[in-house]
């Protein structure tokens, strides 16, 4: 069981920081895109726009970056929980008012669009795999008295 425990934390873990890493490298690389990607959706004042895409990247790539060397995890969990719920409500936000756009989650101008429903599902899963790995990491240290 605790093998069982050991192994689900670290898929979750180890995934998670793929996907945040991978996440922040590529927006990074193309903050104007992203924050044209994020203007799309219609919430927030023009210029918001771009400081949110200068500074989402660079937490994504932290708190992935921690998760990846097992440092910090609960608060890098907490971090991307919280962006992971906003993402989802901003998604649900775009889907309700009929939005066709790009998600813009991974890679901005992307040839292979992400629909809001689809990223919205995708973001679910993270949230899944973020529980797990918030509920195994207990398990992970020896106990302290």
């Amino acid at each position: 069981m605790i093998l069982l425990g050991k192994g689900a934390y670290q898929f979750s873990r180890f995934t998670l920081a793929a996907v945040f890493i991978y996440a922040g490298v590529v927006k990074s690389n193309d903050i104007v895109a992203f924050a044209g990607q994020i203007a799309n959706y219609q919430i927030l004042p023009y210029a918001w726009n771009y400081l949110v895409a200068s500074i989402l990247p660079y937490l994504e790539l932290l708190c992935g970056l921690l998760l990846l060397l097992n440092m910090r995890v609960r608060p890098a969990i907490l971090v991307l929980f919280v962006l992971n719920v906003v993402f989802m409500v901003v998604l649900t936000s775009a889907i309700l008012r009929g939005f066709d756009i790009d998600c813009g989650c991974f890679k901005p101008d992307s040839s292979n669009p992400t629909s809001p429903l689809a990223a919205l599902l995708r973001d679910a899963g993270l949230l899944v795999l973020m529980v797990v790995a918030w509920a195994l990491r207990s398990a992970q240290r020896p106990m302290e008295r």
